[in-house]
This record gives C-alpha cells, sequence and structure tokens, in this order.
C-alpha cells in the first residue's frame, strides 16, 4: 500500500501557532520535505522532533517530486512542509501534489497559518469575494498581462512582495490600477504585527522616505462597482435603442429578456424601450 503525503501548515512568525495534529504528523513520518531544511531544523529542535528531512523545493521541485512518488509508492508517509505557513500556496509543493493525485497517492491537508488569508482578515477590506495572485510574475510581459487583468477586478486583491521590489510593484499599481486603497502587512503574528492601510500615491510618497522592511502581503480593494456601470452607461448612451437592442439579440439573447435588459442598461422601463422600438419599426 502506498503513504501518503501530508500537507503540514505551518507557523508564520508565532510558533504557538502550531497545530497538535501538524506536531504529531512531524513527529510520525518516515520523512519530511522541506523547502529549506536549515530554517525546519529550527522548527523541529524547537519541539523536540527528530524525523529525518529532505529538501524540496523551486529548483528541484520536478526531479525531486519522482523521487517523493517513488518511496510514497513504497509505503513511507511523508510530511511536506514549507518556509511558512501552508503547502502549495505560491509553492513548489503544487506540483508534487499534482503528481500524486496522478498516481492516486492519497494526499492530506493538515489546516493551519496562511499569510493571505491572515492578512484579508485584517485589511477591514471586503472579505466576502477575493483573488490570490501570489507573487506578480518576474517576465515583463506576463506581468502586464496579469496587471491589465487586475484593473478591472471587483473582488479584493491579495499579493504577495519582498522588501527590495516593493516601491516599483507600487508604481505598476498606481498605473494600471490608479489610486486604490492598500492594507500593507508585515510581521503577521508577531510581537511587531502592522496591518497599514494608504492609498496607493500615499503608499509611493512613504516609501520613498522610508525603506520597506520585511515581506508583505498586499491587500488591495477591487474596482469599485460604479465605475464600471459609469462606464457602461456612457457606452450604451452612445447607441441607439435599436443598436442596444441588436448587441443583446447577437449574443442569442431572446427579445424579451433582451428588452428587460436594455431597459435596466439605461435605467428606463421595458414599456418605454417597447415604445421605442414599436415607433421605429413603423417608419
Amino acid at each position: 500500500m502506498s503513504g501518503t503525503l501530508s500537507l503540514c501548515a505551518t507557523p508564520i512568525g508565532n510558533l504557538g501557532d502550531i497545530s497538535e495534529r501538524v506536531l504529531e504528523t512531524l513527529s510520525l513520518a518516515d520523512l519530511i520535505a522541506a523547502e529549506d531544511t536549515r530554517n525546519s531544523l529550527k522548527l523541529l529542535n524547537h519541539f523536540g522532533i527528530k524525523t529525518p528531512m529532505t529538501s524540496y523545493h523551486e529548483y528541484n521541485k520536478f526531479e525531486k517530486a519522482e523521487t517523493l512518488i517513488e518511496k510514497l509508492k513504497a509505503g513511507q508517509n511523508i510530511a511536506l512542509i514549507t518556509d511558512a505557513g501552508t503547502p502549495a500556496i505560491s509553492d513548489p509543493g503544487e506540483v508534487l501534489v499534482r503528481r500524486c493525485r496522478e498516481e492516486g497517492i492519497t494526499v492530506t491537508s493538515l489546516p493551519g497559518p496562511c499569510a493571505l488569508i491572515t492578512a484579508l482578515t485584517l485589511s477591514g477590506l471586503n472579505t466576502r469575494r477575493f483573488v490570490f495572485e501570489g507573487f506578480l510574475p518576474s517576465e515583463k510581459k506576463e506581468r502586464r498581462e496579469v496587471l491589465d487583468a487586475l484593473k478591472t477586478e471587483e473582488r479584493t486583491i491579495i499579493l504577495y512582495e519582498a522588501p527590495h521590489h516593493l516601491k516599483k510593484t507600487l508604481k505598476e499599481l498606481s498605473e494600471v490600477l490608479g489610486n486604490r486603497r492598500i492594507v500593507f502587512c508585515r510581521e503577521l503574528t508577531k510581537k511587531f504585527e502592522e496591518a497599514v492601510e494608504r492609498t496607493v500615491d500615499e503608499a509611493i510618497a512613504f516609501y520613498e522616505e522610508n525603506e520597506p522592511r520585511g515581506e508583505y502581503v498586499l491587500v488591495v480593494e477591487g474596482r469599485n462597482p460604479e465605475e464600471r456601470m459609469k462606464e457602461e452607461r456612457e457606452e450604451f448612451a452612445s447607441l441607439s435603442v435599436e443598436e442596444h437592442m441588436a448587441k443583446y439579440l447577437a449574443e442569442g439573447m431572446e427579445k424579451k429578456e433582451a428588452m428587460k435588459k436594455v431597459a435596466a442598461d439605461r435605467g428606463v422601463s421595458k414599456r418605454e424601450i417597447y415604445a421605442i422600438l414599436s415607433a421605429g419599426s413603423q417608419k
């Protein structure tokens, strides 16, 4: 029988946040696959865990995944941990989980600390709907495509950013998204935890005078739906009622449904739209 891959969430700052279940799983596993064995050794030593470790990181994630798969097939139970937080979130663990699924190997996830959720709940921004982008791509074209897609995103946006890239990212956000509100979260769960709200432009000015320190979780407000509605109203105002109807009919809408939609778009009654269309057809 194959072993089990256990995804073990570890503290993002406060060691007291580790769960009893994670500690038990790490202690009983045959092997711990860790993103940074030197960093993880401190955690294991703190809790007196002697389970052997092996490295599993961004630069060996494909070939090492195959090695770990063979160990799992041989019946070994493996615990996967990342530097901090939940494995497989913006993390090479995603590759190993996918390979386990392909091979029919059991995967279980032990919930616990996660920086993006911690930051979101601290932010005071809309938590009902959100989108997580992790670190923006480093390649210029791909990065711009992601930013352009976020321009019309109405959900709260969560990004990770390193201190040495923060100023550049803020300038790009200002250029593409405009002067949105952002909550800057750092040192999460630690003594000097911060969750500071600024507009993009305020943040650019602040970090021109103050060097960014530590890893950041950026929680960015989504686009105001009223902006979209304003743009749509302006677009609809440039169309005649007939052209507006034709747009929805071309999309496959039934005539009655299209009339209802046109009326809603233009802020008038369906009866008024019907009257305009009837008058036009009689000319």
